[in-house]
């Protein structure tokens, strides 16, 4: 639950330090060189924890991508090797001869070590990534399009579909993300499609509540009143001029969210939920190699350090955009 209202809560502290940055007549002028994805990015670039995580991040969903597409191609082309022609080895064969072999440098493959069935825990590693990037992806994409949808519409309305929408909300938030989405997915039952959509059924509210601050700190300004009297109708002002102020703080929000919804994701793959037999998972690689510690440590090891890498790297980005969009930080 905590973890929860921290979401929520940092997503309304990056509205407010936003709001405070940003004097009435600034916020009036449209958005140029001081803001959007280029400022971030050329700041980004003159920090070197930040560029870190960016080349890390970078290079994890390239790869993913490319590995997600060739996985997709052999399985509809009923040539399974396409998935792991990149791969030190075929990450599904069992080879009992490999069995619980420590890490080494004998071979590319061995350099994580292997599992109780012979099979590379590298290979096995790389192999899972493209779910975890597009379970990322995906839901957070789709979290910020419901909840732009409720917010900015309950925010700019206001008055019955303020209370409705927000009320509904409230009813989603109440209950801890990861109790609901286990709740959902095991309603729903097992497979990686009925994952995301819990991941998705849960992650929306908070931005429908980031998107409803923006819309009620945006909504009385001089450029929507203008927009109004001049005959534009809502929904184009809510597109055209309120939504567009809101992008800055979303990039950030979102780059942390890319790593938690890995992170949630893995836990859930973890306790056993959303499964399919026989793929391999980060979360359910480390749930495996538990029981084979300390004598096969790597099993367990290197699969939860991949989370973490990858998650830290989000947070670090997804914490120095935040600051830059606040204000705490300039060059």
């Amino acid at each position: 639950m905590r973890l929860w209202k921290s979401r929520v809560e940092k997503m309304v502290d990056a509205a407010t330090a936003q709001s405070a940055t940003v004097s009435s007549n600034e916020a009036e002028v449209p958005l140029g060189e001081s803001s959007g994805a280029s400022f971030v990015l050329k700041f980004l670039r003159k920090d070197k924890s930040a560029l870190a995580g960016m080349v890390i991040i970078g290079a994890f969903f390239v790869f993913a991508a490319v590995e997600g597409v060739l996985q997709v191609v052999g399985g509809y082309l009923r040539m399974q090797y396409l998935g792991w022609v990149l791969l030190p080895s075929n990450p599904l064969e069992v080879n009992f001869h490999n069995s619980l072999i420590a890490p080494n440098l004998g071979s590319l493959a061995a350099l994580l070590g292997f599992d109780y069935e012979g099979r590379s825990i590298l290979s096995q590693i790389l192999y899972a990534a493209p779910r975890d990037a597009m379970a990322a992806l995906l839901v957070v994409a789709s979290a910020i399009i419901i909840g732009m949808l409720a917010g900015i519409s309950a925010g700019y309305v206001g008055g019955w579909a303020d209370e409705v929408l927000m009320r509904v909300t409230d009813a989603f938030l109440a209950f801890p993300a990861i109790f609901l989405a286990i709740a959902l997915a095991i309603l729903l039952g097992n497979g990686y499609t009925v994952v995301l959509i819990a991941l998705v059924v849960v992650w929306w509210p908070p931005y429908a509540r980031f998107f409803r601050a923006q819309t009620l700190r945006e909504r009385n300004r001089g450029y929507v009143e203008a927009s109004k009297l001049s005959g534009i109708s809502s929904l184009r002002v809510m597109s055209r001029h309120i939504f567009p102020n809101t992008i800055d703080p979303i990039i950030a929000i979102a780059s942390l969210d890319l790593g938690n919804v890995i992170l949630t994701y893995s836990t859930l793959a973890f306790l056993g939920i959303g499964l399919q037999i026989g793929v391999p998972e980060w979360g359910s690689m480390t749930s495996d190699g538990l029981s084979y510690v300390p004598g096969a440590w790597w099993w367990a090891l290197f699969p939860a350090l991949a989370i973490m890498l990858v998650v830290v790297c989000f947070s670090i980005v997804g914490d120095r955009i935040q600051d830059l969009v606040g204000g705490r930080l300039s060059y």
